[in-house]
């Protein structure tokens, strides 16, 4: 009988690594802190639990990194991927998903596997014996950071993370928003009215970011600063960039028309997505916000539409910590000064629901293969999975390095292909094709050695 794999945190990378790990044979415990330790963005205690977006982006596996992403870890029979196809909602091009039964399944489909176990507990300290994969994400404890920090010999980095509100349907006038999403995409006319849309004509949208520029904002402790993640930034410091920063941006009017008043073009356009089956919560699109409660009610109920509009969560601002990845980690995800724990998920410095998962799917393959005293090489930096971990090992600059999402500008390049725009489209399947074929060997020759 082999020993267990220990993994810290029940998030998208360390359910994903516990997840293919007892599938390879090996026993595995999951250490949970919540519910019996909480987190600002948390709300249950459930595993797998989406804390910000209910989104995984693009499912576009041809011309979209992410989409690239979705594929690998379906092929490698991903269990975020596979659960997130049974709750998906309509978005579009998006997978996004029904948040509460996501979660719920992906509890459900660890506690009723053989191999997996799962004990409730904060971690406080790195352990010396035995097999781990730290997966704590952007939320690691204190204590827990605090004990990574004094590990690695550097206090660990930190950004700040926003996330954006979520609003009652029924409370949305729907005399004045209408449902489309952008230029109509989609198979299907669910698919087609994905999105809800709330028109701003000029005036509505100057005093808008008045009103953004204007309000009370949280205030960050002495000594913090606000080193945010490009990807997801509060609206209002987007504001700050630029009045018209967010109508080229999230509140950007292009391929849509108001069925309420064809015949006029919207200055700008809020955009809400469903946030559960039901379609009774709709979180509202690129609204992340580090505004106070009171002053968020005020300026977004000054959206048209949203006069009325009820709030099941408001947003928020988090620290989010990450590690300095090329100087403390090895090629196999392992930490240099203590090889028997590795990272995975966000706190590795990749950026995303699918990124983490795609961490903590290779780091459970990992962990688990040298366990089973197996040989897995890591994945080839063709495929979007290898392309993530050849970053944040020591393909990323260690001085500059910040959180990452997937993108083609981390592959290798594809020789012979013409450039510029025009040029995009074949070159991004060039991409997609050379890392399916990549991937689809890497995979059997781990099934084979694993057999």
């Amino acid at each position: 009988m082999t020993e267990e794999l220990h993994i810290v945190g029940g998030g998208m990378a360390g359910s994903e690594a516990a997840w293919q790990a007892a599938h390879m044979g090996v026993r595995v415990v999951i250490h949970e802190m919540r519910p019996e330790v909480g987190t600002f963005a948390h709300q249950t205690g459930l595993l797998g639990e989406m804390v910000c977006s209910n989104s995984f982006r693009s499912d576009d596996d041809e011309q979209n990194a992410v989409g690239l992403l979705h594929w690998e870890m379906r092929a490698a029979d991903g269990l975020i991927m596979r659960t997130a196809d049974r709750h998906r909602l309509p978005a579009g091009g998006a997978l996004a998903v029904d948040r509460d039964p996501f979660a719920q399944s992906v509890t459900d489909a660890l506690m009723a596997h053989p191999n997996v176990r799962v004990e409730y507990g904060e971690i406080t300290e790195l352990p010396r014996e035995g097999q781990w994969i730290i997966a704590t994400g952007p939320l690691t404890s204190s204590a827990l950071g605090q004990a990574i920090a004094a590990e690695t010999g550097a206090e660990a980095l930190a950004f700040f993370d926003a996330i954006a509100p979520i609003v009652y349907f029924d409370s949305i006038d729907m005399s004045k928003a209408w449902m489309q999403s952008r230029y109509d995409k989609g198979e299907t006319e669910e698919e087609r009215t994905a999105y809800l849309n709330c028109p701003m004509d000029r005036d509505q949208y100057e005093a808008f970011i008045d009103a953004l520029l204007g309000a009370d904002k949280t205030e960050f402790h002495e000594g913090e600063t606000a080193n945010y993640f490009d990807g997801c930034l509060p609206i209002e410091v987007m504001a700050e960039r630029g009045r018209e920063t967010l109508r080229f941006g999230p509140m950007k009017p292009v391929g849509l028309t108001n069925p309420h008043a064809p015949d006029v073009k919207p200055h700008a356009v809020v955009q809400l997505r469903r946030d559960n089956k039901l379609g009774t919560l709709y979180n509202i699109v690129g609204f992340q916000t580090k505004m106070k409660y009171g002053a968020q009610a005020d300026v977004f109920k000054s959206i048209p539409g949203l006069e009325d509009a009820r709030f099941a969560r408001l947003g928020g601002i988090h620290r989010n910590t990450f590690l300095n990845s090329p100087t403390v980690l090895d090629a196999r995800m392992r930490l240099r000064a203590r090889p028997n724990i590795r990272f995975a998920g966000q706190i590795t410095g990749v950026e995303g629901y699918v990124e983490s998962a795609a961490m903590g799917l290779l780091a459970g393959r990992l962990a688990a293969s040298e366990m089973l005293g197996q040989s897995l090489d890591t994945p080839p930096a063709c495929t979007a999975t290898g392309a993530l971990i050849t970053h944040i090992t020591g393909g990323a600059e260690a001085k500059t390095f910040q959180p990452m999402n997937v993108n083609f500008g981390l592959f290798p390049p594809v020789e012979g292909l013409r450039g510029g725009r025009r040029g995009r489209k074949d070159r991004y399947k060039a991409y997609t094709d050379r890392a399916k074929a990549a991937w689809q060997t890497w995979l059997q020759g781990a099934v084979l050695d694993a057999a």
